[in-house]
């Protein structure tokens, strides 16, 4: 289990190595007064090494072998699925709402942050539909061939990474506490016997990428969406996709 564990220790590691960015606690605040997302090519490395690892699993044979060897210990005791992943996923992303909503203000207004995981969510829906057309990885349970990468672990490191990237500057245990509930996630899919380690690697890798980029790509599309001004009104729309599942999110924002 200790190779599970160091996959656990270098995501959370997201936490505490990106750099602080100034916090914008009002939802009033003009966009063009939120701090930008500049492109730190430093902030690739994690996400790089996850879907790296997962790509190479592909066709290398020792890594193949360590999947298999991972799953028996993973699966040994396992008396019923346990289904919580099919939630936990969202966990993250829904925490940010929720915290604002209760007083804890996120980075960004609510339809900026919207506008950001509705970004996130697609990249990373295209990119685990696009991979598990191509791969065709038989799932360790032998139920199909969609198995690379987990799209439920994607979703929950997009959350994650969204959550940190929001609550950064108010403490570093929220992006902690999201990336905590990511693992968890993973792990789940592979103790459900639904996924292979490099499945869930890559899919963490997928799903804190898409959110870097939605965060960096935000400013330009945010201006080529509502302009310099404030909006008064907007409606956004939101593919996800699970690996199982096509989902369609509306957010109207008065």
């Amino acid at each position: 289990m200790k190779p599970i564990f160091a996959i656990a220790v270098l995501v959370f590691a997201v936490c505490s190595t990106s750099n602080a960015q100034t916090a914008v606690g009002n939802d009033s605040i003009p966009a063009d007064t939120i701090p930008k997302s500049k492109f730190n090519y430093k902030a690739l490395a994690i996400p790089a090494v996850l879907i790296g690892y997962g790509v190479i699993g592909i066709e290398n044979h020792q890594l193949k072998s360590f999947n298999t060897q991972i799953r028996a210990e993973v699966t040994e005791d396992i008396d019923e699925k346990i289904t919580i992943d099919d939630f936990s996923q969202y966990a993250p992303a829904a925490s940010v709402y929720a915290l604002d909503a209760f007083g804890v203000k996120a980075k960004h207004n609510f339809r900026d942050r919207t506008v950001i995981l509705a970004t996130s969510y697609l990249l990373l829906s295209s990119s685990v539909l696009g991979l598990k057309s191509i791969t065709k990885i038989e799932r360790p349970d032998g139920t199909s061939n969609n198995s690379f990468p987990s799209g439920h672990t994607a979703t929950a490191f997009a959350g994650a990474e969204f959550m940190r990237q929001e609550y950064q500057d108010e403490s570093i245990w929220y992006g902690v506490a999201g990336y905590a509930v990511a693992t968890g996630t993973g792990l789940f899919r592979m103790y459900n016997n639904r996924h292979w380690l490099t499945d869930v690697a890559a899919g963490a890798g997928i799903g804190i990428l898409s959110t870097k980029i939605a965060y960096w790509v935000n400013p330009y599309l945010t201006k080529k969406l509502f302009g310099d001004k404030q909006a008064k009104s907007a409606t956004l729309v939101s593919p996800s996709y699970d690996g199982q599942h096509f989902g369609i999110g509306l957010v109207r924002t008065f």
